[in-house]
């Protein structure tokens, strides 16, 4: 557990609790025009059918399966409410207005969003902001030991677990040392940094790979040890985020991991670095609460269950497992494992309609990859969520099939709030009578390719989905 005295972290809690307050600000505004086309009443997944299926099935136990604000209503305006609701709420949060009044909020409000969005909501990077969320209704401006431990504790959890997931995972790729060499391209919405990224020598890229397993797997361990190592910890876990910032979109999660290594430094070093007011700024150091002790045994326990379930399959008794769906409920003990398998090959689906059978259009999304000239954007931090998701379609996973049948009965139907989410609806004055979806196999071009053809990616046609051999993994 750390020793620092807690007021050498006065500033970096004011830091972070600003920090925060982006963070969550991006989220809610990333959601906002996409939580209607994807949960609304004649979205993908209505999750009114889900409340009201599970009020069915569960009774009055579907309120502590489902803690949302939207057992009064989960139609557009409430859904693009709590959107608007977390966007005010941090900024009031940014300004230090009511802070832990606007904590609550905002943990309540994307917890909301978190259960409505279901499968498109159910990303490591929003369970780690919903953990991050909760305990920093805990910090306090002079907080104690106890509070930077559990902060210390969620970011080793987030490192470490992600670096034994692909460890046991026993992924050839990553055993070979050769997942960079994939990554850039096979990733979900790479950015053109990704294809420049892509162009660096094999040896570079192999080293590339090594560090950041031993990032994950050996960098962790130093933020319990002293002052140097943990700037060690800093030093090496930054240049990875950084790293990942200008060859990914992966909205926020490497913002966030940002954010949390700040308790990896102190007062001394931030000092020179922020207005002299807020170094004016003084509070007595917080008391170790009754909330903040339960709190603790909470996360810990979780954490402890849920990690033992991923490592060791199936091994937590029976009696923990309504412990583990009750913190699973609040999103409270999760566990991280990051890309624990590479991908070698990059399946694009291409969703076409024709009114006679014979000439056909695409459907073309914002952001995931269709045309091979198309620029790679970067979108840090929005996350499109349904782009995002096409990329689990290629594996043929049973458990993919509902949502994407669900997404293509709304487009064949014309559904405005789901074409809303693409960028060209080619039948928006009459709905398609025939559809289809083409498969195509995507890498990123060569630098010669791209002098010659300018065009990004090179795509080689595979067939018609789901008549195609599912990309593993």
């Amino acid at each position: 557990m750390p020793t620092n005295q807690a007021p050498s972290y006065q500033l970096i809690s004011q830091l972070f609790i600003k920090g925060l307050s982006l963070i969550y600000f991006a989220a809610f505004f990333s959601l906002y025009g996409q939580i209607d086309g994807l949960v609304g009443p004649q979205g993908i997944l209505p999750f009114t059918e889900l409340l009201q299926h599970a009020k069915e099935r569960d009774g009055m136990a579907a309120f502590f399966a489902f803690p949302v604000l939207f057992w009064i209503s989960a139609e557009t305006w409430a859904l693009e409410s709590v959107c608007l609701l977390g966007m005010g709420a941090a900024v009031l949060l940014l300004f230090d207005l009511r802070p832990r009044l606007m904590l609550l909020i905002l943990f309540v409000a994307y917890l909301s969003l978190y259960h409505a969005g279901q499968t498109f909501l159910n990303f490591q990077w929003d369970y780690l902001l919903l953990e991050t969320g909760l305990l920093a209704l805990f910090l306090g401006r002079s907080p104690h030991a106890l509070i930077l431990f559990l902060l210390h504790f969620l970011l080793f959890k987030l490192r470490f677990l992600s670096g034994l997931s692909k460890v046991l995972s026993a992924d050839p790729v990553w055993e070979s040392f050769s997942s960079l060499q994939y990554y850039f391209y096979t990733q979900p919405l790479p950015h053109i940094g990704a294809w420049y990224a892509q162009q660096l020598p094999e040896w570079l890229l192999t080293a590339a790979t090594a560090m950041v397993l031993f990032s994950e797997l050996v960098v962790p361990f130093f933020i319990f040890l002293s002052r140097k190592f943990r700037l060690i910890a800093v030093s090496i876990t930054l240049s990875i985020q950084f790293f990942i910032i200008l060859t990914s979109n992966h909205n926020f999660i490497n913002l966030l991991t940002i954010l949390l290594c700040l308790f990896l430094l102190d007062d001394k070093i931030v000092r020179r670095f922020v207005p002299q007011k807020w170094t004016e700024k003084t509070a007595r150091p917080q008391k170790r609460s009754a909330g903040l002790i339960l709190i603790s045994v909470w996360m810990l326990g979780a954490s402890l269950l849920n990690s033992m379930d991923m490592i060791w399959q199936n091994s937590v008794p029976p009696a923990w497992a309504k412990v583990m769906q009750i913190s699973r409920s609040f999103s409270v003990g999760n566990v991280y494992h990051v890309f624990p398998t590479m991908q070698t090959q990059r399946q694009e689906l291409i969703i076409e309609g024709s009114h006679d059978g014979k000439h056909w259009e695409a459907y073309d999304f914002k952001y995931k990859p269709d045309k091979p000239s198309q620029l790679p954007g970067f979108i840090v931090p929005h996350q499109p969520r349904l782009d995002w998701m096409m990329w689990f379609i290629p594996p043929q996973y049973p458990g993919m099939r509902q949502w994407f049948e669900r997404f293509m009965w709304q487009l064949f139907n014309n559904q405005a709030s789901v074409t809303a989410l693409l960028t060209h609806n080619p039948f928006a004055e009459q709905p398609p009578t025939y559809m289809r979806v083409l498969v195509y196999d995507y890498r990123f071009s060569t630098a010669e390719e791209y002098a010659h053809s300018k065009e990004w990616w090179v795509a080689q046609y595979l067939g018609e989905f789901p008549h195609v051999k599912p990309r593993a993994p």
